[in-house]
């Protein structure tokens, strides 16, 4: 098994950019990254084809707002596919746009979410898409996520990227993307762990 590859350890974004490859301008503090106003999303310099992706996020409390609005994130595997990170720990029935959902195309099984100003855990095992010579798939991804230890997706075939990220297509092999949507969602302890 090849060697886990650190993405932030809490002390330098040295191992992200800005999607046009300039510098990454979240605010580094206290062993943690927070989206910053105008910070744009961030994509990490590392790219990976199957892999166990490691993510550490705390929301933000945000009592006067809702849905979409209320401390709203993504974590882009391979920049294709956006798992949501969104308070909606509130929601008895999860949707395709609540947390754990790959947004737009499937819930997560049980909402996992365990509200604001607390540390929650991603682990996601990617099974890369495979691809032909001409670039269409032969075969999609295939996921398994936990969310603070709960399977909330389980060897579930992505059938297609979801949209905001770095490609327009489904790639074999891509980076990281962390997403910017306007609220100050902190993460930590980022890793990858590529799978032979």
């Amino acid at each position: 098994m090849k060697e886990k590859v650190i993405l932030f350890d809490g002390t330098s974004l040295d191992g992200f950019t800005r999607r046009d490859g300039s510098p990454a301008r979240w605010e580094l503090h206290d062993g943690c990254m927070t989206v910053s106003r105008g910070g744009g999303d961030i994509v990490s310099k590392f790219t990976y084809g199957d892999a166990h992706i490691h993510v550490e996020f705390n929301l933000p409390y945000m009592p006067d707002c809702f849905g979409q609005d209320r401390a709203n994130s993504g974590v882009y595997v391979q920049g294709c596919y956006e798992v949501q990170v969104l308070d909606s720990s509130m929601n008895e029935v999860p949707s395709d746009s609540d947390c754990g959902a790959f947004y737009n195309i499937t819930p997560p099984l049980v909402n996992a979410c365990i509200g604001p100003d607390v540390w929650q855990t991603y682990d996601i095992i990617l099974r890369t898409a495979k691809l032909n010579e001409d670039g269409t798939v032969a075969s999609h991804a295939v996921v398994t996520v936990l969310l603070n230890g709960q399977v909330i997706h389980n060897n579930f075939t992505l059938p297609r990227n979801t949209p905001g990220g770095v490609f327009g297509q489904v790639v074999a092999e891509g980076p990281l993307l962390l997403q910017d949507h306007g609220n100050p969602v902190s993460f930590r302890n980022i890793w990858v762990q590529p799978l032979d």
